[in-house]
C-alpha cells in the first residue's frame, strides 16, 4: 500500500521523467499531442482514445506486432463451415482491475462480460461511435451463451474480416457493475483486464496508470515488463514534444510536423546524429493518404467526371519528389492501389498504379477542349496540409491547368466531404483493422460517406466485393483483393499521393517498443 501511494505521490506530482536519479520508479512517460476525451472503449474512435484504453481493456482476440490475430481473452475459438457462427472458449483465470466497483475484487471474465459489453456497444442510446462494427452483420439473434466460459456471435452472411473486427477497442470487455456504479461517469473510470489500471486523469495534465500486477499474459511468459506505471502527457506542438524527449523529460511520442521536421531528421529521412539519446523507428503503417474526388458535388469541375481527366491528373504528380521534399522520406509513393504496404494483397507488380508521366498525362489532356480546361480545379485542404496541396496544385499546373486552394478548418472540411458539398479534397484513411477489405470499403456502392466520400459506384465491383466476403482462403481472397484494387486504379476516383510510415522517436532507455502496422502503442513488453 505504501509503496502504490508512493506512486500516486510522484504521478501527481508530475516530476517523472526519463532519469532515473530521481526514482527507482520505473515509467514509461509518453506524450499524446490531442487530449483525451473518454476512457471508455466504445468511443475509442481517435487514437488519443484508442491508445489510453489499448493499456487498460483486452478484447477476445488480440494482434501481435505483425498484426495476426492471437488468442487473448478467448483462448481458442471454432467457425462453422457456413462461416456464420464464431464460438468461443474464454480462459477462466482472467480477473478485472480491482475497485470499489466490484465486490469480488478477484473476479473473473465471463462470457456474460463478453456479451454485455458487445450488446452495449450497439445501444442506440449510448450512441457509440464504435457502434458500426456491427452494422448489417449479425443475425437477428447476435449471441448465445453456452456457458459461463463459451459463446458463440452470430452471423446473418458471412464476413471474411470478422475476426479483425474484434481485435478493435471498441469490443474491449468491461464489467457491468462497473459501467452501472459509475454511470455516466464511466468514461472517467475505467475498469478493464489489462496491463495497467486507472489511476489519475487530468485534462489538462495528463493520464495516469499504475501496473496491474494480476495481468494474465505477464502470468504466461517468463518475460514480464518492468514498468511501475505509464503517464501521458498532452502537448500540443509536436515540436515542442521533440525537445521534451531530447532533454530527457519524456520517453516517447510519434508523427511529423513541418515545424520540426527538418531539425529533426535529414533530408533522406535519417534521425541527425546529434540526438545520440533518440532512437528514430520507421515502419509501414496502413494510412492511405489521397485526393478524394466526387464529380457530383456542387459546383464540381465537369471534367472530374471523365475517368481520362482523373487518370491524367494521376499521371501528373512526381509522388517521389513529393515524399523527399516534404516529408524527408518518410513514407512511400502510391505506387499501387488503395490497399497499402503491410497487407498482403498490397503488390505493385500486380495492381500497377500511377508513375509520374508528364506525356501520357498530356495525351490524356488532349482529349478535351482549351475552353473545358481552361475551368479552375479547386482543392480543399485543412492547413496542416497546405504545403503537400499547394505542391500537388504546382504539378498540375505545369500540366497547363489551373488550380485553386480553399484551407478549410478540419472539422468543416470533414463534415462538407460527409454531405458531399467538395468535388476535390484532401483526405486519408486509417485501417480499421488489418484487412485490405477496410480500404475497399471506401468504394463500395452501398455504403453512405463515411467511408464513402467519392460516391463511387460500380456494379462489378460491387458485386465483387460482395462475393469475396464469403471467401475463407487467404490466397483467394488476397487475389479477389488485387482485383478489386486494380478496378480502383483503372477508374480513379481518388488521386493517389502515398502510403504513410510510422514516425516514432523513442528514448535509447526504454526497450521493447514494438511498433506495428495499425500504430498502436504497446506498453505490455516495455523495460526502462
Amino acid at each position: 500500500m505504501i509503496f502504490k501511494f508512493l506512486i500516486l505521490f510522484l504521478f501527481v506530482l508530475g516530476i517523472f521523467s526519463c532519469s532515473e536519479k530521481q526514482s527507482d520508479v520505473k515509467v514509461f512517460h509518453y506524450n499524446q499531442h490531442n487530449s483525451i476525451t473518454s476512457l471508455d472503449p466504445a468511443f475509442a474512435k481517435s487514437q488519443n482514445n484508442i491508445w489510453a484504453t489499448y493499456h487498460l481493456f483486452s478484447t477476445v482476440v488480440a494482434l501481435d506486432a505483425e498484426l495476426k490475430i492471437v488468442p487473448s481473452l478467448a483462448e481458442r475459438w471454432t467457425i462453422d463451415s457456413a462461416s456464420l457462427n464464431y464460438t468461443f472458449h474464454l480462459r477462466d483465470d482472467v480477473a478485472f482491475h480491482h475497485n470499489d466497483c466490484i465486490e469480488n475484487q478477484d473476479r473473473v471474465v465471463t462470457a456474460h462480460d463478453v456479451i454485455y459489453s458487445l450488446s452495449r456497444l450497439r445501444d442506440t442510446i449510448l450512441n457509440a461511435p464504435g457502434s458500426w462494427i456491427f452494422e448489417n452483420k449479425l443475425s437477428s439473434t447476435p449471441f448465445t451463451i453456452i456457458d459461463d466460459q463459451t459463446f458463440t456471435i452470430h452471423l446473418i452472411r458471412p464476413f471474411a474480416p470478422f475476426l479483425s473486427l474484434l481485435t478493435m477497442q471498441y469490443c474491449s470487455v468491461l464489467p457491468k457493475e462497473c459501467v452501472t456504479y459509475y454511470g455516466n461517469d464511466f468514461y472517467r473510470n475505467p475498469v478493464g483486464t489489462g496491463p495497467f489500471m486507472f489511476k489519475h486523469w487530468d485534462v489538462n495534465q495528463g493520464l495516469f496508470l499504475l501496473r496491474n500486477e494480476n495481468y494474465f499474459e505477464w502470468r504466461d511468459s517468463s518475460f514480464t515488463s518492468n514498468l511501475n506505471g505509464v503517464r501521458a502527457s498532452f502537448i500540443g506542438e509536436r515540436s515542442v514534444a521533440f525537445l521534451e524527449l531530447v532533454n530527457k523529460r519524456i520517453d516517447f511520442f510519434s508523427g511529423l510536423e513541418s515545424g520540426y521536421i527538418n531539425t529533426a531528421l535529414s533530408p533522406e529521412g535519417n534521425l541527425r546524429s546529434k540526438y545520440e539519446d533518440v532512437n528514430f523507428i520507421k515502419s509501414p503503417y496502413l494510412n492511405f493518404e489521397y485526393l478524394g474526388i466526387n464529380p457530383n458535388a456542387t459546383g464540381a469541375h465537369s471534367l472530374l467526371k471523365y475517368k481520362e481527366f482523373r487518370q491524367a491528373l494521376n499521371y501528373g504528380i512526381d509522388r517521389t519528389l513529393m515524399i523527399n521534399s516534404l516529408r524527408n522520406g518518410v513514407g512511400k509513393p502510391a505506387d499501387a492501389g488503395v490497399i497499402t504496404r503491410g497487407l498482403p494483397a498490397y503488390d505493385p507488380d500486380v495492381v500497377k498504379g500511377y508513375d509520374y508521366d508528364l506525356d501520357l498525362a498530356q495525351s490524356l489532356l488532349s482529349r478535351f477542349t482549351l475552353d473545358e480546361l481552361s475551368h479552375p480545379l479547386l482543392i480543399n485542404t485543412s492547413k496542416d496540409y497546405l504545403d503537400l496541396t499547394t505542391y500537388i496544385a504546382k504539378q498540375w499546373e505545369y500540366l497547363g491547368l489551373k488550380v485553386e486552394i480553399e484551407v478549410m478548418k478540419s472539422a468543416a472540411l470533414r463534415d462538407a466531404m460527409r454531405k458531399g458539398e467538395v468535388s476535390l479534397f484532401r483526405a486519408s484513411w486509417i485501417a480499421d483493422y488489418p484487412d485490405g477489405e477496410s480500404f475497399l470499403s471506401m468504394f463500395y456502392g452501398e455504403n453512405p460517406a463515411p467511408p464513402n466520400y467519392t460516391r463511387f459506384k460500380n456494379i462489378e465491383f460491387d458485386e465483387l466485393y460482395h462475393s469475396v466476403m464469403t471467401v475463407s482462403d487467404p490466397k483467394d481472397k488476397v487475389r479477389s483483393y488485387q482485383k478489386l484494387d486494380s478496378m480502383i486504379v483503372a477508374e480513379a476516383p481518388v488521386i493517389f499521393l502515398f502510403y504513410d510510415e510510422t514516425a516514432l522517436f523513442v528514448s535509447k532507455s526504454v526497450q521493447g517498443l514494438e511498433p506495428n502496422a495499425l500504430n498502436l502503442l504497446t506498453v505490455k513488453n516495455i523495460t526502462k
